[in-house]
C-alpha cells in the first residue's frame, strides 16, 4: 500500500512539475519578432538560444542517412535560424550592443569550412551532396595561360609563310595530276556535248561513230604521252633542288678565289702596287 501510494506521489509530483516548467516555458518563449525585445540582456539571450539550435541542427545534417527530404528540410530549419540570429543582430546592435555582423565569427560547417551557398541560402553537411546541389560547388577550370607575342614569335618560322613547301618535290607532281584529270573530264565532257548536238543536226549514224572512234584513238594517244610526261616530270622534281640564294659558290670556287687572293697578296709585296 505504501508502495502505491509512493508510486502515485511520485507520478503527481511529476505531473505538477511538468506542468509549472510549461508554463515557465511558456512564459519565456522567444518572441516571435526581435523588434518586440526592448531588453538588451534578453536579446542577448535570445541570440545565443538561436545560434545553440542552429550548431544542434548542424550536428545533425552531417547524418546523410537521413534521406533526401529530412535533409532539405534540416537545410531550410537552419538557414531560417541563421536569418532569424541576423534579425537579432540587428536589434542588439539598436539597442547599444555590439555589432556581430562586423566582429563576429563566421558561420561554418563541421569541417571547419565556411558554409558556401548561393545568394545568401548556405548548404551545410549531407546537404551539399543532394542531387542538383553538387553542381554549384563544382569549380570550373581555370583557363588556359595565354601566350605573350614573344612567345607566339618564337613557332614563326619560313614554314609558317608557306616557304620551302616545293622543296621537298611532292606537291608539284601531285597539282599537275589533278590538273589534267580535272582537263580530261572537261574535254569529256565537251566532246559528249558535241556529238549530242552532231546526233540532232545530222541524221547520219555512221558518221557520228567514225568521229566518236577518232576521239578514242586520239584520247588513247594521249593518255599514252601524258604518262611518259608524268613519269619525267616526277623525275626531275625529285631531283630538283630548289636554292634561295642565288648563285651558291662551290668548293673549287673558294679554293680557287683563296688562291688569287694569296697571290695577289705577294705580287703587292715583293714588286709593290
Amino acid at each position: 500500500m505504501a508502495r502505491n501510494a509512493e508510486k502515485a506521489m511520485t507520478t503527481l509530483a511529476r505531473w505538477r512539475a511538468a506542468q509549472e516548467g510549461g508554463g515557465q516555458q511558456q512564459r519565456t518563449r522567444r518572441p516571435f519578432l526581435a523588434s518586440e525585445c526592448e531588453d538588451l540582456r534578453e536579446a542577448e539571450k535570445w541570440r545565443n538560444q538561436v545560434i545553440s539550435e542552429i550548431a544542434r541542427k548542424v550536428s545533425q545534417i552531417q547524418n546523410a542517412g537521413l534521406g533526401e527530404f529530412r535533409i532539405r528540410d534540416l537545410n531550410d530549419e537552419i538557414n531560417k535560424l541563421l536569418r532569424e540570429k541576423g534579425h537579432w543582430e540587428v536589434r542588439i546592435k539598436e539597442l547599444g550592443g555590439p555589432d556581430y555582423a562586423r566582429v563576429g565569427p563566421k558561420m561554418i560547417d563541421m569541417d571547419g569550412q565556411e558554409a558556401p551557398g548561393n545568394r545568401g541560402y548556405m548548404y551545410f553537411g549531407a546537404a551539399k551532396d543532394l542531387p542538383g546541389v553538387r553542381e554549384l560547388f563544382e569549380q570550373e577550370p581555370p583557363p588556359p595561360p595565354r601566350k605573350t607575342r614573344g612567345e607566339l614569335m618564337k613557332d614563326i618560322d619560313a614554314d609558317y609563310y608557306g616557304y620551302r613547301d616545293d622543296d621537298d618535290g611532292v606537291l608539284i607532281p601531285l597539282e599537275r595530276k589533278a590538273e589534267r584529270k580535272v582537263i580530261k573530264e572537261a574535254v569529256k565532257r565537251y566532246t559528249s556535248k558535241k556529238l549530242e548536238s552532231l546526233n540532232e543536226a545530222e541524221d547520219g549514224p555512221d558518221h557520228v561513230t567514225q568521229t566518236e572512234d577518232e576521239e578514242e584513238e586520239e584520247d588513247d594517244d594521249d593518255e599514252d604521252s601524258q604518262i611518259m610526261l608524268d613519269e619525267t616530270d616526277e623525275r626531275s622534281e625529285v631531283q630538283r633542288f630548289m636554292a634561295h640564294v642565288p648563285n651558291i659558290p662551290t668548293q673549287a670556287d673558294i679554293e680557287a678565289a683563296l688562291v688569287e687572293r694569296k697571290k695577289n697578296e705577294l705580287l703587292q709585296t715583293f714588286l709593290g702596287e
